[in-house]
């Protein structure tokens, strides 16, 4: 029954930023960092299923598209990778393109991405904070400069480029062109109140995305009995002994957590491995939960990057 203080990852990137804050106070070395990576707290633990993600653009990330779970296992990978997104900052004029303008051939679109005029097909749309975007798999896709975003994610790396803004990095035309839906994006979904407190934003047939808003001084109770992240967004929360401020996540699996939200509430989001929204997923309590975390729960060390993402720019996005 895991409850955990989700361990962190810096993942350097080329499109990416020094300056984390508030999310983060320092970087690597002054290096460009373009993702944190939430997993669990530690190294020899079971995978999840999903993987939440900080992601800080200062440059638009390639135009790309991931396979669905049918092809990802043809090549013999566990699975594909729906993602959503949850804007969490924007500078001005920053933008998202999710889908094409209009349906393409495979033809045309081959062409589109050998001459690089993909990237005045794809359908741009300005970005504000508070945005949530669903973006399946085989949904053509990029996130502009200017960018706070965060994600959730089926649990894989795979990425195909279609376009990469004259970086130089290999493009993956062929498998795109297996994957790919050429057409407009299906019509964003409105966020819907759930029960107090909870907001759905995100339900898709591998995670829902939820917010949730814990007004200063109340207490809860975190029902998990499926894989769950939450993510602080705004404020901080106890979970049991422990703070959980803003830019920091919580990993539970089976477990039930004790919240009290901090002096000026609190604001997180919640994803966890479902197809539609949980019943009694978070209760309100009318005093302190006690004995709903374990002793001791703390923050991890946060370790180096990851070798394979920071090492490879063949890797990033």
């Amino acid at each position: 029954m895991p409850l955990e203080y989700a361990r962190t990852q810096l993942v350097p990137k080329p499109w990416g930023r020094v300056d984390l804050r508030p999310w983060r106070e320092s970087g690597v070395g002054g290096e460009s960092v373009g993702e944190i990576w939430f997993e669990r707290a530690g190294v020899d633990l079971a995978r999840p299923a999903l993987l939440l993600k900080i992601l800080f653009t200062s440059e638009p990330l390639s135009i790309q598209v991931h396979p669905d779970n049918a092809f990802a296992q043809s090549k013999g990978e566990a699975n594909g990778k729906t993602e959503a997104w949850y804007v969490l900052a924007t500078e001005p004029g920053a933008m998202v393109a999710l889908g094409l303008k209009a349906s393409v051939s495979d033809l045309q679109l081959r062409a589109a991405i050998e001459d690089g005029s993909i990237a005045d097909l794809v359908h741009w749309q300005p970005a504000v904070a508070g945005d949530v975007i669903l973006v399946p798999a085989g949904t053509i896709h990029a996130l502009g400069a200017g960018l706070v975003v965060a994600e959730i994610q089926q649990q894989s790396d795979t990425t195909y480029r279609l376009f990469d803004f004259g970086r130089g990095r290999t493009l993956h035309v062929e498998e795109a062109l297996a994957v790919a839906r050429p057409g407009p994006a299906a019509a964003a979904l409105a966020p819907s109140p759930l029960t107090k407190g909870r907001t759905l934003l995100v339900a898709s047939p591998y995670f829902v995305l939820e917010r949730i808003d814990l007004p200063a001084g109340t207490h809860w109770a975190l029902n998990a009995a499926q894989e769950t992240w939450l993510l602080v967004i705004q404020g901080q929360v106890e979970v049991g002994s422990a703070t959980v401020p803003v830019g920091e996540a919580v990993f539970l699996d089976s477990a039930t957590a004790g919240l009290a939200a901090g002096p000026d509430g609190m604001r997180g989001l919640l994803a966890y491995a479902a197809a539609a929204p949980v019943a009694g997923l978070l209760d309100a309590m009318d005093t302190p939960a006690t004995g709903l975390a374990p002793s001791p729960f703390t923050p991890p060390p946060h370790p180096a990057p990851p070798a394979s993402a920071a090492g490879n720019p063949e890797l990033c996005p």
